[in-house]
């Protein structure tokens, strides 16, 4: 599994798993100042740039991630954080590996299928995959994301590197993803963020997170859209990250 690392020099490890069709500077300003203190890793997960292999299901990438954590930290890592697609693999991990790390903060993720979107993933990639090189469609795409300006560039570039097999694969298993009734066996103390002015399907999967696992925090974060919270504002994802780890 290929990574970017912040912090090698710290002992205690957070990994961050980025969002669908995005790549590690989804986390890059919130790695940076994370890496004072710990030591932060970030997979590129499956079928984006710079991963190692196609992209198969959520389940596939996160039997991966699960034997790449055990073969080089031991089993165990301090916390894991994870935005949308990351956050469903994070969710996922925490459902086969309950154990897995002492904290975990999941935002934006996706955990009640979604049939007809599901349906359409196939046609609708077929028909826009063409443009996805394009400079002007890879700008309104990007505007939808609400993400700052200055990530333009590292999208386009990373967005046009990703197959259509495996962007139809992922956006696929995106929508289908369920919460595993395992879940609920997780030791990690765990917080859950959604923005406000998400889709309601995803603050009912944010609801959904949080009643599986009583004893996890809910924050709805007031004005925020999909994947804000990391991508805009580090210092309030760093703030939340450590008040769930007690700092």
């Amino acid at each position: 599994m290929n990574t970017v690392e912040f912090g090698k020099e710290n002992s205690q490890i957070i990994i961050l798993l980025h969002g669908g069709g995005l790549s590690w500077w989804n986390y890059r300003e919130a790695a940076s100042l994370l890496s004072v203190q710990y030591h932060v890793v970030i997979p590129l997960l499956d079928g984006h740039a710079g991963s190692c292999c196609t992209f198969t299901t959520i389940e596939d990438t996160t039997e991966k991630l699960k034997k790449f954590i055990e073969a080089v930290y031991g089993g165990k890592v301090f916390a894991i954080g994870g935005l949308s697609l990351g956050g469903q693999v994070l969710t996922q991990l925490l459902s086969i590996a309950p154990d897995i790390c002492q904290y975990a903060v999941i935002e934006s993720a996706l955990v009640i299928p979604m049939k007809l979107t599901h349906l359409l993933v196939s046609p609708m990639v077929s028909m826009s995959y063409g443009l996805i090189q394009k400079r002007w469609f890879s700008k309104i795409q990007f505007q939808q994301l609400h993400m700052r300006t200055d990530l333009f560039e590292e999208y386009y570039r990373d967005t046009c590197k990703i197959s259509k097999k495996d962007m139809t694969a992922f956006l696929k298993s995106n929508s289908s993803y369920a919460l595993k009734d395992s879940f609920a066996n997780t030791s990690a103390k765990v917080l859950i963020a959604v923005g406000e002015k998400e889709m309601p399907i995803m603050k009912q999967s944010a609801s959904m997170i949080h009643h599986a696992l009583p004893s996890s925090q809910l924050h709805i974060l007031p004005g925020f859209q999909h994947g804000d919270l990391s991508i805009n504002h580090p210092e309030e994802y760093v703030k939340l990250l450590k008040s769930v780890m007690g700092k």
